[in-house]
């Protein structure tokens, strides 16, 4: 049973995009022609859309998504991340979203992390250590959420306290891969799970293609710890150039084949080296750095008075050291070492110690 003629342009666009599958395929249409106009060929045109169409209506399309307590977001709504239409064509249709927090307010202030399955235990930590970073400078985190450095930067971020969207390739109430059900669980809780692709569908070999692209556009830069020289990651890299958005690529040993793609990355196309979060920053904040992570010193090291520098300079970096000692390092009295060892503190750069004083880790 054929059912009855949409005239609304957002129901339109939620009925193609819950049955049409892959935008790109009539996304030229509904650019050129609009979500009603093509929903009502596509309806009377032979075709492998023609009978799903025909039996689709809005109603079930929300229920859909009721049921796994996701929210649809479309071209107009007030959350809808307009940097994605940046993909043109090939711009999802809609977006099925889980989770509390606003996705155009996140996505205006985040970063992709992104990187091998095959991580080793360098690429996961320093995934881990860039999501911390970011999170501290007040960023959004967004990857893939699959195994290797995806889950890494997630739980990085989660574990700082920040905000992670996971952009997934299959339905937002699918967990894959298996592993990650408790990882996916609790970004739905504290961060976003989204999709372009309706409840129910399973992930499918070109839906991670079309994720890595969204993830490219959704972001200000996108950040690649690992890749090897063939794989989605690189993928997500070569769609944020043709995006003009930054990249940058963490190196690694010369040797190590999960390294060889960000190499290539850096030699070849054009790639900045990210050796540090403060690399990333310096990319995508307009006055710098931005915000100061929690808990650093106030002010930089090279703005301190001589004699605090002179008695930092003179610091073990791991043990604690008295006061006798320092005067001996520094060459100066004891009273003016003091006043020093008061400035550094106040500054929470050192800190007393039982056997003298200590630099703050």
């Amino acid at each position: 049973m054929t059912r009855p003629i949409v005239d609304d342009e957002r129901a339109a666009r939620l009925i193609l995009a819950a049955n049409v599958g892959d935008p790109a395929r009539i996304g030229a249409q509904v650019e050129r022609d609009g979500a009603v106009a093509v929903l009502d060929r596509l309806r009377r045109q032979p075709g492998p859309f023609q009978a799903p169409l025909r039996a689709a209506n809005i109603e079930q399309v929300q229920a859909d998504a009721d049921r796994c307590a996701a929210r649809i977001v479309v071209v107009g709504d007030r959350q809808w991340p307009s940097q994605l239409n940046d993909l043109g064509r090939a711009a999802p249709l809609a977006l099925w979203v889980i989770g509390a927090g606003d996705l155009r307010l996140l996505a205006l202030r985040s970063i992709a992390v992104v990187g091998a399955r095959a991580a080793t235990a360098y690429g996961l930590s320093v995934a881990e250590m860039f999501a911390a970073g970011l999170v501290q400078a007040g960023w959004t985190v967004v990857s893939g959420g699959a195994y290797g450095i995806d889950g890494s930067a997630h739980r990085g971020t989660l574990i700082a306290g920040g905000t992670t969207v996971c952009v997934l390739a299959g339905g937002v109430d699918v967990a894959y891969p298996r592993g990650h059900q408790a990882l996916l669980a609790r970004i739905a809780d504290e961060g976003l799970l989204i999709s372009q692709s309706p409840p129910g569908t399973a992930p499918q070999r070109h839906r991670f293609l079309t994720r890595n692209h969204m993830i490219a556009a959704l972001t200000r830069a996108t950040v690649v710890v690992e890749a090897a020289l063939r794989s989605g990651t690189t993928a997500t890299a070569n769609a944020a150039f043709a995006l003009n958005r930054p990249v940058l690529a963490v190196p690694g040993p010369i040797h190590s084949a999960a390294s060889a793609g960000c190499h290539v990355l850096v030699r070849e196309r054009g790639a900045m080296l990210a050796t540090r979060v403060e690399d990333v920053l310096e990319l995508v904040s307009p006055m710098g750095l931005g915000p100061e992570p929690v808990g650093a010193p106030t002010l930089p090291l090279d703005e301190l008075p001589p004699t605090q520098a002179r008695v930092l300079d003179a610091f073990p970096t791991r043990r604690a050291v008295d006061l006798e000692t320092l005067c001996a390092q520094v060459g100066l009295g004891a009273g003016q070492v003091l006043s020093a060892l008061g400035g550094l503190q106040a500054r929470d750069l050192v800190i007393s110690h039982p056997q003298g004083w200590q630099l703050r880790h």
